[in-house]
């Protein structure tokens, strides 16, 4: 354990931060399943609805920093791709 008081406080916020981060990773890669079930199961519309919510999710990530950008493009472009190889 940390004895000097910047670096406790550091241990506490690091916490905090991780649980953050977990959940808005968490909730990024449920987006990404359901929109990936939807195209799976072929309904088009409901696709475009999923994936779009999957994409904002995605960038959200981004902007709280739990996601790399590229990381991000690439995980975005897979799933553009899945979606038009459905129609």
């Amino acid at each position: 354990m940390a004895n000097i008081q910047s670096a406790i406080k550091r241990a506490r916020q690091n916490v905090k931060h991780n649980a953050r981060n977990r959940a808005r990773r968490s909730r990024m890669r449920t987006f990404i399943s359901k929109a990936q079930q939807s195209i799976d199961a072929g309904d088009k519309a409901e696709a475009e609805v999923t994936v779009r919510q999957a994409i904002s999710e995605i960038d959200r990530a981004v902007t709280k920093g739990v996601l790399h950008k590229n990381n991000a493009a690439r995980r975005k472009s897979r799933l553009m791709s899945r979606y038009n190889a459905l129609s």
